[in-house]
């Protein structure tokens, strides 16, 4: 008999967390896995005294999971993000500027086991939602996960990923990343006003990728995912030239116009000499839920024929639907709930796995 996963998440809603709501309304609940008759999940507190307080839940989720029918054994692990390390906001902390002489050539980014590039060809595609719902769907499968916002011009990974605060350094050097939902996060828009604009030529965009990339304390992460700007610009040639990527993951929408241009960026990786891991087709159907009647807006299936044209690997379909839209708005990406929407994260997330790639 095989176990229900939304069955588990039902059963650990029903667990009270001891400053208010349940584990699942909290978002406390990571990697959850089932293998056979057993059952594993991670909960995760924001700090070592809400851990403490938490232990006594850990246990009656464990119990609460475990009566579940096939179920023979249950394993909840209680973790905590260590303190940020507690230092005045420093005055020299700057971000941007010219980009510091590099010895040799491209650097690996310590402790990041891989750094797997999220690019597009064009605006509008859906590369950043694609972006936070995938590092999202990669922690609940149990893997580390750190997420770069590059996108210096627009940066929309604090709004989607539901943080706003500025980062710390203890030196006036080393930046302290974010952590929001399992993932570990860096942007520029943590470092400036929400509407104040970033107006730098290249070489300021160049800096402050090296930065984000060489000053921010990462930790040990699985896999690095960094969400570039739309376009071949200065920051994925910065990127590709200086840092060693392990690959490129194109996303575009179905229709002929968003296809020529995400030509243009698989040409770009090429011509940079990293590899093209796959393309995804995004907001590839819309299924009415009011009639359940499904409709392809914007055309269906030309990023698997440019994947097979390619011969690169063809990794996914992604829905367009509301509820991306008010969940990334909310700061709660898509992939943290159930539907259509983060099923497809959750196949994407497991098929990076697999492949390897995660």
């Amino acid at each position: 008999m095989s176990i229900d996963r939304d069955a588990i998440l039902d059963r650990l809603k029903t667990v009270a967390v001891p400053s208010g709501g349940d584990l699942i309304s909290r978002d406390l609940v990571r990697a959850l896995q089932i293998d056979g008759d057993s059952v594993r999940f991670v909960i995760e507190a924001s700090d070592p005294d809400m851990a403490r307080q938490l232990e006594g839940a850990r246990g009656e989720a464990e119990a609460a999971v475990a009566a579940l029918d096939g179920v023979s054994k249950v394993s909840a692990v209680l973790t905590a993000h260590g303190p940020a390390p507690a230092a005045p906001e420093p005055p020299s902390l700057k971000i941007g500027g010219h980009p510091k002489p590099q010895q040799g050539g491209p650097q690996k980014v310590t402790g990041v086991d891989r750094i797997i590039a999220i690019g597009s060809g064009k605006g509008g595609v859906g590369k950043s939602t694609v972006s936070s719902n995938l590092a999202v769907a990669l922690a609940a499968e149990g893997r580390k996960v750190g997420l770069l916002d590059a996108d210096i011009y627009g940066p929309s990974q604090p709004q989607m990923m539901g943080v706003m605060k500025r980062p710390s350094s203890p030196d006036g050097k080393t930046i302290i990343p974010l952590q929001a939902h399992g993932v570990t996060l860096m942007s520029i828009g943590f470092m400036v006003a929400p509407e104040k604009a970033v107006v730098w030529r290249g070489p300021m965009l160049m800096g402050a990728l090296q930065q984000m990339l060489g000053q921010v304390q990462w930790g040990d992460l699985d896999v690095l995912l960094i969400d570039l700007p739309p376009g071949t610009g200065d920051v994925q040639l910065t990127l590709c030239q200086k840092t060693q990527v392990t690959g490129a993951i194109i996303v575009s929408t179905p229709q002929d116009v968003a296809l020529l241009d995400a030509r243009k960026a698989i040409d770009m990786f090429g011509t940079l000499n990293t590899p093209i891991l796959g393309l995804i087709e995004n907001m590839s159907s819309y299924v009415c839920p009011k009639c359940g009647h499904e409709e392809h807006l914007f055309g269906h299936g030309g990023v698997r024929d440019e994947a097979e044209r390619l011969s690169v690997p063809f990794l996914g379909e992604i829905p367009l639907s509301l509820d991306v839209r008010l969940a990334g708005d909310a700061g709660m990406p898509v992939a943290l709930g159930d539907g259509a929407v983060s099923d497809a994260y959750r196949t994407l997330a497991k098929r990076l796995v697999g492949g390897g790639m995660g």
